[in-house]
Parts: structure tokens; sequence; C-alpha cells
């Protein structure tokens, strides 16, 4: 018995690493993507590279709890590295 839930918690884990790895890798992604936009080298290609593409937008709601103030909302903008920088994550997290 003790082994099942010993399993369901490395799944856990590991779905976790998985996360923190798909947003490390967008994250360096689009950093590049900015550092590629600054280079006379690829001054071509750059506006593409880092070109955001809108997926969903959630406006944000404003909560009024008369002692604290929420402000929820969501936007998500990939750029064309980010998402290479998605596909690199998911290559190393199946590597390692």
């Amino acid at each position: 018995m003790k082994t099942a839930s010993r399993k369901g918690g490395s799944a856990g884990r590991s779905m976790g690493m998985m996360v923190l790895f798909l947003v490390t890798g967008a994250v360096v992604g689009g950093i590049l993507g900015e550092i590629a936009a600054s280079s006379s080298l690829l001054s071509g290609v750059a506006p593409y590279l880092i070109k955001p593409f809108p997926v969903f937008d959630v406006p944000p709601v404003s909560i009024n709890l008369y002692v604290i103030k929420l402000v929820i909302g969501f936007a998500l903008y990939p750029n064309l590295m980010s998402v290479v920088g998605i596909i690199a994550a998911i290559l190393l997290f199946r590597r390692f």
C-alpha cells in the first residue's frame, strides 16, 4: 500500500518538475529572443522571432473585500523564441 502512495507522490513531483521546466524554457527563450532582436546579425529575422502571438487574454477582475483589494488577470502572449525554449525544455526533461 505504501508503494502506491509513493508512486502517486513521485508522479506529482514529476509533473511539477515538468511545469517548472516549461516555464523556465519559455522565459529563457523569450530572453534569448530579446537579445537576438538587439543583435545586428539577426536584424532581418528578429522581428519574426519576437513578434508576440496572443493565445488568450483574461482581463483583470477587481475584487474589493473592504480590507483587501484583489486584482486577478492572466494573459499569454508567447513569441517564437519562447516556443523554441519550451520545445528545448521538453527535450531536456525527457532526456534527464
